[in-house]
């Protein structure tokens, strides 16, 4: 027979609480060793250089070689999302000839 454990007396408000960090367990430091368990989940990394809109009669006449006007201009910020949720903002860099994202801005969740 197993000891009780805290959880097994606590109520659901204050163990989602505790789960979202508002709890007395809130206080505790957290380590890069609690998030281990999720180290090899895989996300899906996405950079958003702009958007438009456009009717479907256009979008099949486009062909090779045919430019798309987003609503970005050169130098504006860039959107990085995470699973499609935005986490951040960033500026478009080149790395060893290839395209990459340097994060200028953390979008801390609502």
């Amino acid at each position: 027979m197993s000891a009780p454990n805290d959880s097994d007396n606590m109520s659901f408000e204050e163990m989602a609480a505790s789960a979202a960090g508002r709890g007395p367990e809130a206080h505790m430091e957290r380590t890069a060793a609690d998030l281990e368990a999720v180290f090899d989940v895989p996300v899906r990394i996405s950079v958003v250089l702009g958007r438009t809109k456009m009717p479907v009669s256009q979008l099949l006449r486009m062909d090779v070689g045919t430019v798309i006007e987003l609503d970005r201009q050169v130098g504006e910020a860039v959107e990085i999302l995470v699973n499609d949720r935005l986490v951040a903002r960033g500026e478009i860099v080149l790395v060893e000839n290839r395209l990459g994202v340097t994060m200028t801005e953390v979008i801390k969740p609502q």
